[in-house]
């Protein structure tokens, strides 16, 4: 007969532990593919998080699903985001733009930096703002490391960058390139009815049956 030694049930406990764990996130991941299959039927996508590379992948394989699935319905992007990555932000903003597909969007909370760019890819005319909300023009920045000719080229990706959206936001309100600059250049907060004046939003919504 074999002593069990007390290492030995602290593995026999931490295996059923990272079983229990593994059995957890299979059943959550589950719950989240059902989710996103419900919210799919509704033609609903959701930006409610930082813009990355994955939240990007996840935007563009929904807008291909629903395109496939008609080009005449209309589908609704809620917007409720810190910012994040410039590139995915753009990308998102190409994507919306891309596909044959009737777009709105909708801020409900925070539409900051990247945000706004994944906001201003709904159709014209179709970009609206729950009451609440709040908007932040804040131009792409990033931390470079390495020697002084990386660096410049650094730096000279960051200004292009700043110009694109600048660009994209100006186009988008109908004002003038320098006063966008202007306005960007430090953190420019906007309130709802802010958004509506500069030409970010259409109108302020508190119902679905406002923006039918």
């Amino acid at each position: 007969m074999r002593w069990k030694r007390p290492e030995d049930e602290k593995l026999v406990r931490f295996d059923e532990e990272c079983e229990e764990c593994e059995e957890e996130e299979e059943e959550t991941s589950h719950e989240e593919d059902k989710f996103q299959e419900k919210m799919l039927k509704t033609r609903t996508i959701l930006v409610s998080e930082a813009i990355s590379d994955e939240l990007a992948k996840k935007v563009y394989q929904q807008l291909l699903v629903l395109e496939a699935d008609s080009k005449e319905k209309p589908i609704t992007v809620i917007v409720n985001s810190p910012g994040g990555e410039a590139d995915s932000g753009f990308g998102i903003y190409d994507m919306l733009r891309f596909v044959d597909i009737p777009i709105q969007t909708i801020v409900a909370g925070l539409c900051a930096s990247a945000g706004v760019m994944v906001f201003l890819g709904g159709d014209d005319g179709k970009r609206f703002t729950l009451p609440n909300s709040r908007f932040l023009l804040h131009q792409p920045s990033s931390q470079s490391y390495g020697q002084a000719s990386d660096l410049q080229i650094a730096s000279e990706e960051i200004v292009r960058l700043r110009e694109q959206y600048n660009k994209i936001v100006a186009d988008v309100t109908g004002k003038d390139l320098e006063t966008v600059t202007k306005d960007a250049n430090r953190d420019f907060w906007l309130s709802a009815t802010e958004a509506v004046d500069y030409g970010l939003a259409k109108k302020v919504v508190n119902s679905r049956q406002d923006i039918e």
